[in-house]
């Protein structure tokens, strides 16, 4: 029983990040599983998170000041947005280009993250 339940539960997690499209928290990971996973609890989705990230399923999105969100691993390269009103963060598709050129003399490129910062579209309404 514990296997089939620990299953449903990871399986749900699985489908917050499928119906958000977005890096999410713990704790809206929480919120959008729930109903999907009855008795799912605050520990059961850390636990998951750890073993998805273990297994390469999830990647951790981390922000400056903020606590780690998650998003399914494997996409490709992107970045992100995040709503300084509601604290969700989105992906942000393409990349700006040339990048080197922001580079002090001497200095060897090797990975960047670029964050953009504001309101989302429903937070604007």
């Amino acid at each position: 029983m514990r296997m089939e339940r620990q299953t449903r539960q990871r399986q749900a997690i699985r489908e917050a990040f499928t119906t958000a499209g977005r890096p999410l928290s713990p704790s809206e990971i929480l919120t959008l599983a729930k109903p999907r996973a009855r008795g799912l609890g605050m520990a059961t989705v850390y636990r998951s998170i750890r073993a998805m990230v273990e297994a390469g399923e999830l990647v951790e999105v981390e922000l400056p000041g903020e606590p780690p969100r998650y998003e399914i691993a494997g996409k490709h390269h992107h970045h992100h947005f995040h709503c300084r009103t509601c604290k969700k963060v989105y992906e942000v598709e393409g990349c700006p280009p040339d990048l080197g050129i922001l580079v002090p003399r001497g200095f060897a490129l090797e990975d960047h993250e670029v964050i953009l910062y504001g309101r989302c579209a429903s937070c604007q309404r």
